[in-house]
């Protein structure tokens, strides 16, 4: 592996840190701000603030790095991020933390100029594997960022946050030093419509048959984002578990997901085909909802955890469906649309559910995973009405070769 792919990969690494490292110590640290037990709007509110500044900011940093480079941009972007580490662990207000995690959403769309990076150092035949690496990258990051949030956490409310800044800072350094431009500049003016976060999404209009797979997307992208949203109140409230147990219990799901989704998807559409695979995980995922909300010992989150990941494999099974309707010349923009469809689901979700979570938190906290189960639901009659083509197969079975 190239020198500037380690030092990328090790900011895609950081960046997904900072996303899940908040999730265990967020309640704690709202109530301790806001002097409130009341905070589920506020979690609700802020992973919508941070979603919304990945969608206005990708294709804004993207753009910018297609004029000025992506080194410079990057290397904004990441001294941005510690910068804004530090103020997140120091913020006297609720004000100053809602500041922080807005630049704390600027400063990850950099992810777009990463991808950039990626593909111009790549020749074509070895893009499908490092692009795989980056999403196993983000999904290593995922894991480690919940654990280590619960346990500095216990400590310090706010040590995750400098343990953040100064990992930021390192990388920061690394990048400066050992990264170089991987394009020139363009000398054209900057197009401004590029700069547009809804135009991906107008292509779903001009061909029909995209909407209902983007918009089971939109459905899966939904459910998502009620476990970074609701699971650390929900642990606190149904198990009284600390910072660690709530960090342990999400890496564990991390890892099993990632798993499932590295491993299952290809036999699964091969054996299954795609609609049945998608249906599966709808299943598996619904089944072990049930279970969490039902449950009295904690022990029964960790058994079940197998079965939960199961619904990892749906994802990759609609997006060979999704692949499959558009020709090789317009994949790029049909990635955008669904890039654009799960900003627009993480800035939506979170508000839904946090206020749902306020309704149902005092009689029955477990309720909130009911809800998630109803939206499977509405995507079931979607995904039994999709139009299948048999080389949708394809991709998957190539790709777990």
């Amino acid at each position: 592996m190239t020198r500037p792919l380690i030092v990328i990969f090790l900011a895609i690494v950081l960046d997904a840190v900072g996303i899940g490292l908040i999730f265990p110590i967020l309640p704690a640290l709202l109530r301790q701000v806001a002097h409130t037990d009341n905070v589920a709007p506020y979690i609700g509110a802020m992973t919508a603030l941070y979603a919304a500044m990945q969608f206005v900011f990708a294709p804004v940093l993207g753009a910018l790095s297609d004029r000025l480079g992506r080194r410079p941009v990057l290397l904004i972007s990441l001294a941005g991020a510690a910068v804004n580490y530090l103020l997140l662990a120091f913020a006297p207000n609720l004000v100053l933390l809602f500041v922080g995690r807005a630049i704390a959403g600027l400063t990850s769309a950099n992810i777009s100029v990463a991808m950039a990076y990626i593909t111009d150092i790549s020749p074509e035949e070895k893009r499908a594997r490092r692009f795989g690496l980056f999403n196993a990258m983000f999904g290593i990051g995922f894991i480690i960022g919940p654990v280590i949030g619960g346990a500095l956490g216990d400590t310090w409310l706010q040590l995750p946050f400098v343990a953040a800044a100064a990992l930021n800072g390192l990388n920061l350094l690394l990048a400066f030093f050992m990264l170089p431009e991987s394009r020139t500049p363009s000398r054209e003016a900057l197009d401004l419509s590029a700069l547009n976060p809804l135009k991906p999404l107008r292509s779903v209009l001009a061909g029909r048959g995209l909407l209902p797979i983007v918009a089971i997307f939109f459905l899966f992208s939904a459910t998502g984002e009620a476990y970074g949203t609701c699971w650390a109140l929900w642990g606190g409230d149904t198990f009284q578990w600390n910072g660690l147990w709530i960090g342990l219990s999400l890496g564990i799901f991390g890892v099993c997901q990632t798993l499932a989704q590295a491993f299952l998807p290809g036999p699964a559409v091969r054996l299954l085909g795609a609609r049945a695979t998608i249906l599966i995980g709808i299943a598996g995922v619904s089944a072990a909802l049930v279970v969490m909300a039902l449950a009295r010992e904690s022990w029964m989150i960790f058994a079940i955890m197998p079965l939960f990941a199961l619904g990892g494999i749906g994802v990759p099974a609609l997006q060979v469906l999704a692949t499959s309707k558009v020709d090789g010349g317009e994949q790029g923009q049909l990635q955008g649309v669904l890039a654009s469809v799960v900003s627009l689901a993480s800035i939506i979700s979170p508000l839904a559910f946090s206020s749902l979570y306020f309704v149902v938190r005092a009689q029955w906290p477990g309720a909130i995973w009911l809800s998630v189960v109803a939206v499977y639901a509405i995507a079931v009659p979607l995904v039994f009405g999709l139009r299948l083509q048999p080389k949708a197969a394809l991709p998957v079975e190539q790709g777990a070769a």
